[in-house]
């Protein structure tokens, strides 16, 4: 990797991301919930914000927009299918398009369900992809604005890339969706395994994202439905999950 992509936790579980690109000298901003938590931590290295990267309109990932953007002059990707409810955008995004830092190319992926329009970003160089809130570690997201359907074919393509790829999602959920994960499948060793490091990762404070496309592979009871309606099932069964 040639990137260096930092963790900002902030709110009460969502991960801001930063990712510099030492040759261009471009820091790139995933997410912004706010903006002080994340132009105190580029300031801290030194880093110049040139541009904020929006999976979809949530304002607990687009809240920081404005802010930063009035500090750093830097430009806004966002998707385009939801460009009248992210006022700041500059440039609208879709799936099979992509964006760049520095000379890395990012391709956008059409990831709908959580909302209508969410993206993800994958770098392949990097062996990246910026998920949003469309796949978490044990978890996917809820659906708001779509389908069991459209969900299913987003695991699907997510499940699709290489299985090294890191992926940085924008909660820490695990613990909540690894304890739903042992009841919708009890037998499986992996997730059994993944919970305990998750458990002692957790007591220590330390965060358990990113994580990647094999583990997840082996461990998500979303990615591992076997259909649109499994997948339903289980979005239902964990809506209420206690």
């Amino acid at each position: 990797m040639t990137v260096e992509i930092v963790r900002i936790p902030v709110l009460s579980d969502n991960y801001v991301w930063l990712m510099h690109d030492a040759a261009s000298g471009e820091t790139v901003v995933i997410d912004p919930a706010v903006a002080e938590p994340v132009l105190e931590a580029a300031a801290k290295r030194g880093w110049r914000i040139t541009q904020i990267w929006n999976t979809h309109w949530h304002p607990d990932h687009v809240g920081g927009n404005a802010e930063i953007k009035a500090a750093t002059n830097c430009s806004i990707s966002g998707p385009s299918a939801e460009a009248e409810r992210i006022p700041t955008l500059d440039h609208k995004v879709a799936g099979g398009d992509q964006v760049k830092i520095g000379t890395i190319a990012a391709d956008v992926i059409d990831v709908p369900a959580h909302t209508a329009g969410h993206i993800a970003y994958h770098l392949p160089s990097e062996k990246t992809v910026f998920v949003g809130d469309t796949l978490f570690a044990m978890g996917c997201g809820r659906l708001f604005e779509g389908t069991a359907e459209q969900m299913f074919d987003n695991m699907q393509r997510l499940a699709a890339l290489p299985d090294e790829t890191a992926v940085y999602c924008a909660h820490e959920y695990t613990l909540s969706n690894g304890r739903y994960a042992l009841v919708a499948e009890p037998d499986n060793e992996h997730i059994v395994a993944r919970m305990n490091a998750v458990e002692a990762a957790r007591a220590r404070g330390d965060a358990t994202v990113p994580t990647s496309i094999s583990l997840e592979k082996a461990t998500n009871p979303f990615m591992r439905a076997k259909n649109a309606q499994e997948l339903a099932e289980r979005r239902a069964a964990k809506d209420s999950f206690q």
